[in-house]
């Protein structure tokens, strides 16, 4: 019985550690994964708008085609034009006749020492040798010229002997009337624009850098535009920066087209352009401004020659304007000597009178060159350029 027992207990216990085992083996294993959830479907993000961030997206109300409404082609459209780029001013410049008479003042502000010196001297009781010696350096340091004061000299010395007694009113007439003897009343000063059997008429513009060449030319095209006249400028002067730009500027003011040519290219080639452009626009006028580096016979002079004989192959040239600055004295002259060896001066524009220029230098480059003074500036403001008028002048010169 007692064996009986005991082979019970050890079978229990066997299946009870059988049984530990399995269950022991069963929990080391991985249990598999549980299955997903079904995900969460999402608009995707909108595009943000001009101007919005980057934000959670709105609702907005959308409406399908039938609702748009859709022109029917009844409706202008408004188109918006570009905005229209403002053509430069044309201005109306002052008229070329009597300008010198108004410019009066600006003159005589500079110039009336040489009349009130003379006018001075002239009043004395007595007039000795060493007073007529004093009339004499007054004219020579007025840039008059030797040749000039002499011959002026010698007739004052004679009238004022025949005269006698002298009223400040008689010697202000009798200064009046030698002045203008020497000046000259008797002068075609018109500047040739008109040529009878053809058009346009050409002008060259010539001078050293300095004078106020390409700023005379420009003036010059205010002065013909005022009297009615078209004009073409040519900007032949292409060794200097900016002075095509310059003359463009001037041109732009009054209405006048300009033709040029690229920088430092060739100056008879702008030349012959302008002139044939001229023609095919009908103009009155073509102004030519040229190169004026240095007043030397070689280079400047060779192209100067070159530019006159290229432009003559459509017509001749009708004006060769000399530009000098009044202010240089007999430097000026030194210059009018040389240009005139190359090209024929036909007439000269006296620049800057309004500084301490002295008036005789109009005398003694009229005689230099035998040329007249056709133009005279007295000013940096666009109608400062002047036809010469000797009364006006001389006006000025022994005052009021």
């Amino acid at each position: 019985m007692e064996t009986v027992i005991l082979a019970v207990v050890i079978a229990v216990v066997v299946l009870g550690a059988l049984g530990g085992l399995v269950i022991g083996s069963r929990r080391k294993k991985s249990l598999p994964p549980p299955p997903p959830a079904a995900p969460d479907i999402t608009a995707p993000p909108a595009e943000p708008h001009v101007g919005d961030e980057a934000e959670t997206p709105r609702d907005e109300p959308r409406r399908t085609i039938e609702e748009v409404d859709l022109p029917d082609g009844s409706a202008s459209v408004a188109v918006e034009e570009p905005p229209a780029v403002e053509a430069p001013r044309i201005e109306i410049p002052e008229p070329a006749a009597g300008r010198l008479v108004r410019l009066r003042a600006r003159l005589s502000r500079s110039q009336t020492a040489l009349g009130k010196g003379l006018l001075t001297l002239l009043s004395r009781e007595h007039l000795d040798d060493e007073t007529w010696e004093e009339i004499e350096d007054i004219l020579l340091t007025a840039d008059v010229g030797v040749q000039p004061t002499t011959e002026l000299v010698d007739r004052l010395r004679e009238r004022v002997k025949v005269l006698g007694t002298r009223t400040p009113d008689e010697l202000r007439g009798l200064l009046r009337e030698e002045l203008l003897k020497l000046v000259g009343t008797d002068v075609d000063r018109a500047v040739k624009t008109e040529p009878e059997d053809r058009r346009p008429g050409i002008v060259m513009v010539v001078g050293v850098n300095g004078t106020g060449k390409t700023t005379t030319t420009g003036k010059l095209a205010r002065v013909l535009v005022a009297d009615g006249r078209t004009v073409v400028l040519g900007a032949a002067d292409t060794f200097r920066a900016a002075a095509a730009d310059q003359l463009q500027t001037w041109g732009e003011r009054v209405g006048a087209h300009t033709v040029r040519g690229p920088e430092a290219g060739d100056p008879a080639s702008v030349a012959f352009d302008a002139v044939k452009e001229g023609k095919e626009m009908g103009v009155d006028v073509v102004l030519i401004d040229t190169a004026g580096r240095l007043h030397t016979k070689t280079g400047l002079m060779d192209e100067l020659g070159k530019v006159k004989r290229v432009v003559e192959k459509h017509a001749p040239l009708d004006e060769v304007l000399l530009v000098l600055d009044a202010t240089t004295g007999q430097n000026g002259l030194v210059q009018a000597r040389v240009f005139a060896e190359v090209v024929d001066i036909t007439g000269i524009v006296l620049t800057k009178l309004d500084g301490t220029a002295k008036g005789g230098i109009v005398i003694a480059v009229q005689r230099e060159l035998n040329v007249p003074v056709k133009l005279i500036g007295l000013g940096e403001g666009a109608d400062d350029l002047a036809p010469f008028e000797p009364e006006a002048f001389v006006d000025a010169l022994i005052g009021d």
